[in-house]
């Protein structure tokens, strides 16, 4: 019977152990690399005569966790009457109120656009590069030519020099199944980009980042 009781014993710390060993391995791959997070980076290329032309760049740098289809959506509120007069390699879900404008209508007059990207196979001339994945980033860790995704906006109704332009604020970055919380929009040194004969530099006018991390609470409340 002692013998038995040892055996029952060993039984259950094995047990125990194994358990534990299958828990950690789930959350090992449940659970995001702490300094892990997705990055939206906005380049503005160019002035208009009522505002600018940027280039927004989706980066995901967490380690395993990857943006799966439908894909991603990205919001914001503009800072005042900001409308978007045109986009590439990506596309807002509502049009919204452009009544006050006559002639040239804007593609989105709303205050607290959506934007999705647009889908592979999109015609040349509406794409731009990085973009027209539908959205399904890969993560930073396992490839990361395939870990971001790009669109370029033409803003209107908005500054013109660096002094003038007003941040968006309130920015929103959902991926099915997955909740993440935004911080504000800081704007950083301007991202310098080299031509491809690698003999000149240039830069962008203004750059400003926006970094977003997981919330496993968010998650939660949110149905995949």
């Amino acid at each position: 019977m002692e013998s038995l009781s040892k055996l029952s014993g060993i039984s259950l710390v094995l047990l125990f152990l194994l358990s534990c060993s299958t828990f950690a391995s789930r959350e090992d791959s449940d659970t995001p690399n702490p300094n892990g997070n997705v990055t939206i980076k906005w380049d503005v290329l160019t002035w208009t005569p009522d505002g600018y032309v940027a280039v927004a760049t989706i980066f995901n740098f967490q380690r395993y966790r990857q943006i799966q289809a439908p894909g991603w959506t990205l919001g914001w509120t503009w800072a005042k009457k900001e409308v978007i007069w045109n986009m590439m390699g990506g596309q807002t879900t509502e049009q919204g109120d452009c009544s006050r404008f006559k002639g040239n209508i804007p593609h989105s007059c709303k205050k607290d656009p959506t934007v999705v990207d647009l889908l592979p196979g999109t015609p040349y001339n509406q794409q731009i590069a990085n973009c027209c994945k539908g959205g399904v980033l890969s993560s930073w860790f396992k490839d990361p030519a395939n870990a971001l995704s790009a669109f370029q906006v033409m803003v209107g109704d908005a500054g013109t020099t660096n002094k003038t332009v007003r941040l968006p604020r309130n920015f929103t970055f959902k991926a099915p199944g997955h909740g993440y919380i935004c911080g504000p929009a800081k704007i950083v040194k301007p991202t310098k980009f080299i031509t491809p004969d690698k003999r000149r530099v240039t830069q962008a006018l203004m750059t400003w980042k926006v970094t977003c991390t997981y919330s496993r609470f968010l998650a939660q409340k949110t149905p995949s």
